[in-house]
């Protein structure tokens, strides 16, 4: 399992863990399929009111879907199989808080957990950036999360520097994408403070008022992503070409 869970019986919080710190906290097709059931699986378990997302080894929170696994597509242009479209709360109909607690890298796919959080704690050497342009596919899915919680200007420029640009924790704080900063390392005891905080209250009332803020954005939000697949089948280079450009990838960037 890639995924690891724990429960707090005496808080009501829950931390689901990314456990592929060897590997940058990545998602695999398997993985995502781990993290929709542990999502899902909340919706039934009344002891748990609250949820603290993180990842494992404190250099990645996650960097998105693991390059080196297999997600075959149909070959309709019209359709496009991402297997970390339901790795969200939102995506499997859970409305329980989550607080998601960042420390170094967060990237690319790891969008579509944040952008289904609640609200992030991170630690001050954590950085968030988006390298979908560098190599050559659409950033539709990640941009359209991400624009629910950053100004337009923030989101345009981390999509489309791509890979040569980072957005540092404390720009993000700056900016409202992170609600509270840390010293590194402390972001998940943060995090859980929070977030018993949070589950010490009513769970229906806190609920609703998840799903209330919710509804402030999901008409916009659904549609945006209607249009997604149509942009990633119509903007991404062949798979062989984001192969070549993934192998010339290296390590100058700027973070601001």
């Amino acid at each position: 399992m890639s995924v690891r869970v724990e429960r707090d019986k005496e808080t009501g919080v829950a931390v689901v863990t990314l456990d592929r710190a060897e590997k940058h906290n990545a998602i695999t097709p398997e993985m995502a399929r781990e993290l929709s059931d542990v999502w899902r699986g909340f919706r039934y378990e009344d002891e748990v009111r609250a949820i603290v997302v993180t990842g494992a080894g404190g250099r990645a929170f996650c960097t998105g879907i693991d390059r080196s696994a297999e997600v075959p597509q149909p070959s309709s242009p019209y359709t496009i199989d991402d297997p970390l479209l339901t790795i969200g709360p939102k995506a499997n109909d859970l409305w329980k808080p989550v607080v998601a607690a960042v420390e170094g890298m967060a990237c690319g796919g790891a969008f579509y957990l944040l952008g289904e959080s609640e609200f992030l704690i991170a630690g001050e050497d954590a950085t968030f950036f988006d390298p979908h342009t560098t190599y050559g596919m659409v950033s539709a899915f990640e941009t359209v999360h991400m624009a629910q919680r950053m100004p337009y200007g923030e989101i345009a420029r981390m999509a489309l520097m791509g890979g040569a640009e980072r957005i540092s924790a404390r720009r993000a704080h700056e900016t409202g994408l992170v609600s509270e900063l840390t010293e590194p390392g402390g972001a998940l005891a943060a995090a859980l403070r929070a977030a018993a905080v949070v589950a010490g209250h009513p769970t229906e009332a806190v609920q609703g008022t998840v799903r209330a803020l919710w509804s402030v954005h999901e008409a916009a939000r659904a549609q945006a992503l209607a249009h997604a697949p149509h942009l990633v089948a119509l903007g991404n280079l062949p798979p062989e070409r984001q192969a070549e450009l993934f192998g010339r990838r290296g390590a100058g960037f700027r973070t601001r």
